[in-house]
């Protein structure tokens, strides 16, 4: 297995890219630093920012990973503004914004961003359709797992099991490809 420093204080998300990156021979050790996050509209933007000032400032290859809830009928709210969104009005918030609302689409999207000093920045990009639900459904997951559904699922990220959610999540997507990625490249060779 390959150790990569991944930049969150999230534990839920080490957990979940673990599981993910373990077929590549890939192990992500979570650095809780706070990464620099510009003041952007664009994940790509906030992710490769992050990686790099965190490459340069450990001179070590990094992991960052940014994703946001883009609902259409909030044109896109909260987007990259999800973390704060949550933290301040939950899935309670966002279902009060959406009361009577019929258009319920939804897309989770994530950026993983890796930056060493010798292979440079690569960035990787994952997406999970859904809709909202009309309420909070399942204890399983975090963030707004509770009130996401996939299209093609009836239920919630929350109420599936951890390798199920995986499969449809757009950490999932993203993890994979910086996972497929990084092993063709055989930097997760020991």
């Amino acid at each position: 297995m390959t150790s990569i420093l991944f930049i969150t204080g999230n534990e839920h998300k080490v957990e979940e890219a673990n599981r993910i990156l373990s077929p590549f021979g890939v192990r992500l050790e979570m650095l809780p630093k706070k990464k620099i996050e510009v003041q952007s509209s664009s994940l790509l933007r906030i992710a490769e920012y992050a990686a790099y000032m965190a490459a340069k400032k450990l001179k070590s290859p990094v992991l960052v990973e940014d994703s946001g809830l883009f609902i259409r009928a909030l044109k896109g709210f909260p987007g990259p503004f999800s973390s704060y969104v949550h933290k301040t009005i939950g899935c309670e918030g966002i279902l009060k914004l959406l009361s009577g609302i019929e258009d319920r689409h939804a897309i989770f999207k994530c950026v993983v961003a890796f930056c060493s000093p010798s292979a440079g920045l690569h960035t990787f990009l994952g997406q999970s359709k859904g809709q909202i639900s009309l309420y909070m459904r399942g204890h399983a997951g975090f963030g707004f797992d509770p009130i996401f559904v996939p299209y093609g699922e009836e239920l919630t990220f929350a109420e599936m099991l951890p390798e199920q959610k995986d499969r449809f999540s757009h950490r999932g997507a993203a993890f994979r490809a910086f996972g497929s990625w990084f092993s063709s490249k055989s930097m997760a060779k020991p």
